[in-house]
């Protein structure tokens, strides 16, 4: 007798990942590959954060720690806000987490309930949507396009709750994945108000802070107390293996969020903790690296166009350009399979980040070197020809 297999886990499969795999399976036959599919740094940890951990694995004292974090990462995160945003932020109101994944599903638990309906924009992180079903919470999709910077708005929130009903929550990132589009200062307060008003808990994915081009981006908690703030050491810190982020937390769910986190995880990793206290002090190391995307993203978006491109959403932040792909491919799947086929260039399909429509877009992830992306921008202006 075959044994239950529980429903939670039919969700969609995280696309990236396994673009990912196929990819790596063409560097290990020694075929060309140009990894342009994930969002991950091309560069590793800055030097103080490798010292750091030198440092702690030779001393030999690595153990679990408090669930929400060793006192001085959290004091140095509350810094972090002081000196980056201004923003005076309470340590107390900080839990570090084993990534960003651990604080969305924290996040997640503490604030919603099974059946709660929770808006989720697309083109969006497809993680969110999946957590989200595996908790039972419902997702109510808010559709953005270009016109809006694929970033919601009060009236596309109206538009939305007229049409399906209200919601209790709602995730906004800025700068966004796939996107890289950012909400500016006055319409990430206007949308803290809206939220507030409307009784909707929000939670701001913050990962990509850092990595801007034009303007810095602002954080939810200038303009509210009640948002759930998400941040990583991932992407800008370039610590994506170490597997460490933190949470900004409303004062009613740090007690939530700490019984939680002791029962599901004990705490994040300890040496990962300690290093992390060093990245923050690594800003010199980690603007060259956001001055190298700045020139993988100015020549993408020069040379795109030039073989066949010409649909690119506006990347204000983060390593993406997204690609409307609709006058080459109604298939994006397909599209992107050939590519890495028959090119070497591995990209992720739309229909990762918006199930309805991404049949017809691309992402493309400028983190890794700049001569990997020319290199790129040449074998598919080959293969178009």
């Amino acid at each position: 007798m075959a044994l239950k297999v529980a429903s939670r886990a039919e969700i969609a499969p995280f696309r990236v990942m396994e673009v990912m795999r196929r990819a790596f399976e063409r560097d290990r036959r020694g075929e060309a590959c140009f990894h342009m599919e994930v969002g991950q740094p091309g560069t590793g940890a800055p030097e103080g954060v490798l010292k750091a951990a030198e440092a702690a694995l030779r001393a030999g004292k690595l153990g679990y720690t408090d669930a929400l974090g060793i006192p001085e990462l959290r004091q140095a995160i509350a810094g972090h806000y002081r000196d980056a945003y201004g923003c005076a932020v309470d340590p107390d109101r900080i839990a570090v987490t084993t990534g960003s994944s651990a604080g969305f599903v924290l996040s997640f638990l503490s604030a919603f309930d099974a059946g709660d309906r929770i808006g989720l924009v697309t083109p969006g992180y497809p993680c969110y949507r999946a957590i989200l079903q595996a908790l039972g919470c419902e997702v109510v999709v808010v559709e953005t396009d270009v016109e809006d910077r694929f970033q919601p708005t009060p009236a596309l929130l109206d538009k939305t709750v007229d049409a399906q009903g209200p919601i209790d929550g709602l995730i906004v990132a800025s700068p966004s994945n796939p996107t890289g589009t950012m909400l500016d200062r006055a319409a990430l307060e206007t949308l803290c108000g809206y939220c507030d008003d409307a009784g909707i808990r929000l939670i701001s994915d913050e990962i990509y802070h850092g990595i801007t081009y034009e303007r810095p981006a602002d954080t939810a908690l200038s303009f509210t107390g009640q948002a759930i703030v998400v941040n990583s050491f991932s992407k800008y810190f370039s610590m994506t293996g170490w597997r460490i982020g933190w949470m900004v937390l409303p004062e009613d769910l740090v007690r939530p969020v700490e019984r939680l986190a002791q029962n599901l995880f004990i705490s994040a990793p300890s040496l990962s903790q300690v290093a992390a206290v060093a990245a923050l002090d690594c800003h010199p190391e980690l603007q060259a690296n956001v001055a190298r995307y700045r020139q993988n993203r100015d020549l993408l978006l020069a040379q795109l166009p030039t073989v066949g491109f010409t649909r690119l959403a506006p990347s204000d932040g983060a390593f993406y350009v997204y690609a409307d792909v609709r006058d080459l491919t109604n298939d994006s799947m397909d599209f992107s399979r050939r590519i890495l086929d028959e090119t070497g260039v591995a990209l992720t399909a739309g229909v990762d980040f918006d199930p309805r429509r991404g049949h017809t877009d691309i992402r493309f992830s400028y983190a890794g070197a700049t001569a990997e992306i020319a290199a790129a921008v040449v074998a598919l202006r080959n293969w178009r020809v």
